[in-house]
């Protein structure tokens, strides 16, 4: 599954940077995750990045958008081919 931001989200900005795929950019009000460039850190690290500095737990799966890790593996593969 991609990852999403909810509205509890506080503009912090600590979860940017932390993002490896850049998913990770400023909406028009909070915070947004692009779920094609999201991987929930797989093939990166072992936990979603943004949601181990997220101050206010804000950042859970998107229920619209399940994955598999293997699916977000080749996500991963498919981003950083380029």
């Amino acid at each position: 599954m991609a990852l999403m931001i909810t509205d509890e989200c506080i503009n912090c900005d600590v979860c940017e940077p932390e993002c490896p795929n850049g998913a990770i950019s400023q909406g028009e009000e909070i915070y947004v995750i692009d779920p094609g460039l999201c991987t929930e850190c797989v093939g990166h690290f072992d936990e979603p990045q943004c949601q181990q500095v997220c101050p206010v737990d804000c950042i859970p799966l998107d229920p619209q958008r399940e994955e598999s890790r293997a699916e977000l593996m080749e996500k991963y593969q498919r981003i950083t081919a380029a």
